[in-house]
Formats: structure tokens, C-alpha cells, sequence
């Protein structure tokens, strides 16, 4: 499942369940979908709730990655677990996407600045 919120021009998408060759498109071309008809130049990637990634979602972010930076943003990602911060560490995705320990929305209303671990 996925569901968006929206931070000033950038995109929030929260991924719940697993991320696979069976939810990849679907996630893919609704995130595609919210992107352009918020005009959003930045996505955030809430993980929290995903529970498997393979490498059809490997793709899915690589693809949106790519599309952040044609229209001058970046990509970032939090709540991501052990196990999927291993595949984002075996596919060099950890270095394209900045991936936060907490939601950088609640940590802006703390009064603080999103601190980006990778």
C-alpha cells in the first residue's frame, strides 16, 4: 500500500508492506502519478512500514532518483530497517538516496534540522 503527504515542493510517499517485482509498478506509476500532479521537485521515501525489498524495488527508486534530479531535487528516505538498509548498502543505493533515523517532518517541528545519516 502507499499513501502521500506533501512538505512544501516535496512528495512524501509511506510504503507499507513488502516492495517487489508484484507492488514495484504500482508504487512506480502512482508515485509518477502524485509527482507530477503536485509539481514536487524533492521525494521522501517513508519506510517505516515496508517489510521486504528486492530488486524490482531496487529499480523503482532508481528510477524515481532519476527523475527527482531532472527537475533539480533529491531523493531521501527514513524508518529504514536493518534488513533493507543491507540491500540499499548492496546496490549503492545509500549513496544516492540520504536516508534520515527519523521523520524529518517531526524533527523540523521539534525546532531542529533533519540530520541525514547517509
Amino acid at each position: 500500500m502507499i499513501s502521500f503527504g506533501r512538505d512544501g515542493r516535496s512528495l512524501i510517499a509511506r510504503i507499507e508492506g513488502e516492495i517487489d517485482h508484484h507492488t514495484a509498478d504500482e508504487f512506480k506509476t502512482s508515485i509518477e502519478k502524485e509527482y507530477g500532479r503536485i509539481n514536487a521537485k524533492n521525494i521522501i521515501f517513508d519506510f517505516t512500514g515496508v517489510t521486504f525489498m528486492d530488486s524490482s524495488g531496487i529499480g523503482m527508486l532508481i528510477g524515481r532518483y532519476k527523475k527527482a534530479v531532472e527537475y533539480g531535487g533529491s531523493v531521501y528516505a527514513f524508518g529504514v530497517s536493518k534488513e533493507v538498509f543491507r540491500i540499499f548498502e548492496m546496490s549503492g543505493l545509500h549513496k544516492i538516496i540520504k536516508i534520515s533515523d527519523e521523520e524529518p517532518a517531526d524533527n523540523l517541528k521539534k525546532g531542529g534540522r533533519v540530520k541525514w545519516v547517509k
